[in-house]
């Protein structure tokens, strides 16, 4: 699946200026090599096979188009569904990563592609599966996928007795940190937090200053201006149009959002210092009886050095039965 995986790769570039639309990538082949490709455009439109058919051109009539979500089956205002635009440019084939979970489409995309005679590939692809979580997370659970940042220091504190966090990472940790708020719709701190730093909760990278997400509190106080606040992790099904939800602590955040079992992926970046038992600690209590619980839940997904930090990505193993 090398094209589909080039495809899932691509999508990335659809996050999160998509929304609400899932960031969807398509390529083109012919004869092995690409004719086209695309991914689905801010504000949702075009949609990524739309792009890649107007890339390839009269090319595409014969050739195979890998896309990571199963084409639309409905039009609208603003186009023909890419189910339709795949069939009249003539493709021979199309090779589809997820199934659209969407009841407008969900397998009535892949099945106007049959009726038309075009063979379609229907395969379980994970790297196409990871690209559209916040959009699956949507249909699966009617939430955003939820990421908890945590920089912290070996011994798993996230700063000082006195409250001093500043910083306890270095700059190649704070510039990734920037650069995965971007790919977010919204970033969310505690109320401690909030009245502790002051944080700006912004993009702070050369080009990206634009991508800054939409700034959430989990507080039941007084919210202050220009800032959207929830009173539970649950309310986070309230916040619209957002598919990927970025948290940034502090402690009493990331104890609840865990207790709540609303994490999908663990961000954590380590610094190799050590803060003592009297420093605040990166995770407040869980409430955790059984051990024997907790193993199995986390899957190191990524790891990379950043100067003299760590970073460490791990995604939730999540019974699908449940």
């Amino acid at each position: 699946m090398r094209w589909l995986d080039a495809a899932a790769r691509l999508a990335s570039r659809a996050r999160p200026l998509s929304r609400p639309n899932p960031g969807v990538a398509a390529i083109l082949t012919k004869n092995d090599v690409v004719i086209g490709q695309g991914w689905t455009q801010p504000g949702g439109r075009p949609h990524a096979e739309a792009m890649a058919l107007a890339m390839a051109g009269a090319k595409a009539k014969g050739a195979t188009a890998y896309v990571t979500l199963e084409p639309c089956a409905h039009d609208s205002k603003r186009g023909p569904s890419c189910a339709i635009s795949l069939i009249d440019a003539g493709v021979a084939r199309v090779v589809i990563g997820v199934t659209d979970p969407d009841p407008r489409t969900a397998g009535e995309g892949a099945a106007m592609l049959r009726a038309a005679g075009i063979a379609v590939d229907t395969v379980e692809h994970a790297p196409s599966r990871a690209s559209l979580a916040g959009y699956l997370m949507r249909h699966e659970y009617g939430r955003p996928h939820v990421t908890l940042k945590l920089a912290l220091s070996l011994d798993g504190k996230i700063a000082l007795a006195d409250g001093t966090s500043q910083w306890i990472t270095g700059a190649e940790a704070r510039a990734h940190t920037h650069a995965e708020r971007a790919k977010a719709d919204a970033i969310l701190v505690g109320g401690g937090t909030w009245r502790a730093d002051k944080p700006r909760l912004n993009v702070r990278l050369p080009g990206l200053e634009d991508r800054s997400p939409k700034r959430v509190l989990l507080t039941r106080g007084v919210p202050p201006d220009g800032v959207k606040v929830i009173n539970s992790p649950q309310d986070i099904a309230k916040l619209e149009e957002t598919l990927y939800l970025f948290v940034e602590g502090g402690g009493g955040a990331a104890a609840s959002f865990l207790s709540a079992d609303l994490v999908d992926r663990l961000l954590i970046y380590r610094a190799p210092i050590l803060l003592g038992g009297d420093a605040h600690p990166a995770i407040g209590d869980l409430g955790l009886t059984d051990l024997a619980a907790t193993h199995g839940q986390w899957q190191l997904a990524e790891q990379c050095q950043l100067g003299s930090d760590t970073c460490e990505a791990y995604d939730r193993e999540r019974n699908e039965e449940a």
